[in-house]
């Protein structure tokens, strides 16, 4: 019998949370595919019911609100401000809009640091010199840029949480945040700002017993002990952050698979230096491990520590990738050489290129690609990268820790831990992993201690690490229901073909970094043989539907029209249909999933075409 939440989801609720009634959900219910496309056209009938969005693409009502507080204090009529973690991140943005419009005076665009201490002045420093951090920095402009602030906040992944702005919103209106000004001529031009310490009533020692963390001494931002303080001083609530960087270290032994088995936070701290899955790559452990915001921020970051190391190049991308991966590579240093088929015959174009004097930065790749599947030859990638000396960056969103073992090929691993290591759909994160092997590691690992920041809010760490202590039982039981809706979908005549790694002409490469007895992961697409099956199929599916995906409940999308309603015809060139559905599928009785894609199987026979 369906809870009430979840017929919630099953209903047609236009711009309902996803979960829905839940403050900081990241998905959002668009239920047909005429909702998807009013979406993305902007019509009205969809937007004004618009409750929430996915994050990076909509920004949080309580972000919106936070902003227009700053604004109306610290800014004009026409301004328009978007919000960071830090001066760091927000001096980013701030060179972005300036490369993107170069006609912007310099005092039109100017930060504003909200620091913790209500009674340092502006201009205040620590006794070391350096300047205080600020626990949210706010990049005002003139509002008819708007657009283009929001291009930096969707693909870096770097904007603040909903869960930093509710605190944060509230001590500002408390009193208990104050602001400093910084114009733009005074920003530095590399943009590699190392922020300090924070105020001296934040920087005493955490009392929490836990094993070091080599980021710990990095210069980073309010996170970890000093913004911990500051929630559980000024907030409290039923929530304990004070177990935040805790949360942290357990987080970050799920990833580096030390933790292989369902267990609470105090079971997890208890190991005080576990052996690890990955235990085959030498050298490797939790201190490996970085923690983002966001997905997409653990790919920004990477690219931009790797330009950092190894000075400007062209990257690579390869195979059809997630969209702003792609855009990140192409607007952010030399360029990107795209080869969106992923095949061999791209890597034997690669090969040339590069035999003929052709150098690059690193080479990035999904392991399997969204949303076709495929899985890279990462053996010849691996050959390729040591012969021409260029970095590989895998994203195992989709195949996952548990299923897939992808480290021995990459110099760095990133995930997205919003996906199916979360489950709950309620909580962002993201994470990037070095390989102590790589030949770049080094480098590498220096240029993050002095550059990282745990922008990681503590609430946030604290869901994330709740919500993952059933990770790995979750997979398997993920894994079967793939396959069981696979094999029914397979089996329809009006199915033109299913996309998923067990099925593909590439599955080869996916199982030689298959663990044992494993699968193949929770995210497939199917194609219909007509558009009006495939919109019939979609709207009769009973399941949750909207973006996002590793989702304790099966969640849908016309993944295409929400992706690439502006460049349909460009994806067909890579045999990304505009038709395409994603289904990621979840914990539901595997008979159940079944039956209701039965159903709509059924309805979807129907239509003209068979």
């Amino acid at each position: 019998m369906a809870t009430t939440a979840t017929a919630k989801m099953l209903s047609h609720e236009v711009g309902e949370s996803i979960p829905p009634d839940t403050a900081h959900a990241v998905s959002v219910s668009l239920p047909t595919w005429k909702a998807n496309v009013g979406y993305e056209e902007g019509q009205d009938w969809v937007l004004s019911k618009m409750k929430t969005g996915y994050p990076r693409f909509f920004i949080h009502k309580t972000i919106e609100t936070f902003a227009k507080t700053i604004v109306q204090r610290h800014g004009s009529r026409t301004d328009k401000a978007f919000l960071f973690p830090s001066h760091a991140v927000s001096a980013r943005c701030v060179q972005f809009l300036r490369d993107q419009i170069p006609s912007l005076t310099v005092h039109s665009v100017r930060i504003v640091d909200l620091y913790p201490n209500a009674d340092l002045p502006n201009g205040a420093e620590n006794s070391d010199g350096a300047s205080t951090k600020p626990i949210v920095s706010a990049v005002l402009f003139p509002r008819d840029h708007a657009k283009v602030a929001k291009t930096f906040w969707q693909h870096s992944g770097d904007g603040i949480s909903s869960r930093r702005a509710e605190y944060c919103h509230k001590a500002f209106n408390d009193g208990h945040l104050a602001a400093k000004g910084v114009a733009c001529e005074k920003i530095n031009g590399h943009m590699f700002t190392s922020p300090s310490k924070g105020p001296r009533r934040y920087q005493k020692k955490d009392s929490i017993a836990m094993s070091a963390h080599k980021t710990n001494d990095v210069k980073g931002g309010l996170e970890g002990k000093d913004s911990v303080l500051f929630v559980e001083e000024r907030f409290g609530r039923n929530l304990d952050v004070s177990l935040a960087a805790n949360a942290k270290l357990a987080i970050r032994r799920r990833i580096a698979g030390a933790l292989t088995a369902n267990v609470d936070l105090h079971e997890a701290l208890e190991i005080s230096k576990p052996p690890t899955r990955k235990a085959q790559v030498e050298g490797f452990s939790e201190d490996d491990v970085y923690l983002y915001p966001c997905g997409m921020s653990s790919i920004f970051n990477t690219h931009r520590t790797i330009m950092a190391c190894r000075g400007p190049k062209k990257s690579i991308s390869y195979g059809f990738p997630y969209i702003d991966t792609l855009k990140i590579l192409e607007k952010w240093g030399p360029g990107c050489l795209f080869y969106g088929h992923g095949s061999s015959a791209e890597l034997d174009d690669l090969e040339r290129r590069c035999e003929a004097g052709e150098k690059y930065l690193a080479l990035f790749c999904e392991f399997p690609g969204n949303p076709l599947l495929k899985t890279p030859d990462l053996c010849r990638i691996r050959s390729l990268a040591d012969r021409y000396d260029f970095a590989v960056v895998i994203d195992e969103t989709i195949g996952n820790f548990i299923n897939v073992h992808v480290l021995p090929y990459a110099d760095v691993v990133v995930s997205s831990l919003t996906k199916v290591f979360t489950g709950e759909c309620n909580v962002m994160g993201g994470s990037s992993v070095l390989n102590p092997q790589s030949r770049y590691y080094a480098k590498l690992k220096e240029m993050t201690k002095q550059d990282y920041e745990d922008n990681y809010w503590p609430e946030d760490a604290i869901y994330m690490e709740r919500n993952s202590r059933d990770f790995v039982s979750r997979i398997d039981r993920i894994n079967t229901n793939a396959e069981a809706m696979c094999d029914k979908l397979k089996a329809a005549p009006i199915v033109k073909e299913v996309f998923y790694p067990k099925y593909s002409a590439t599955r080869k490469f996916y199982d030689q970094c298959r663990n044992a007895d494993k699968g193949y992961g929770g995210l497939l697409s199917v194609i219909f043989r007509t558009t009006e099956q495939a919109v019939t199929f979609f709207d009769k599916l009973e399941t949750a539907k909207g973006p996002s995906l590793g989702t304790n409940f099966t969640l849908s999308s016309p993944y295409v029209i929400l992706a690439h309603y502006g460049e349909l015809e460009w994806t067909a060139q890579f045999g990304v249909e505009a038709d395409l559905i994603r289904i990621s599928v979840g914990l539901e009785d595997s008979a159940d999933l079944v039956s209701r894609v039965e159903r709509a199987l059924a309805a979807a026979s129907n239509k003209a075409g068979v």
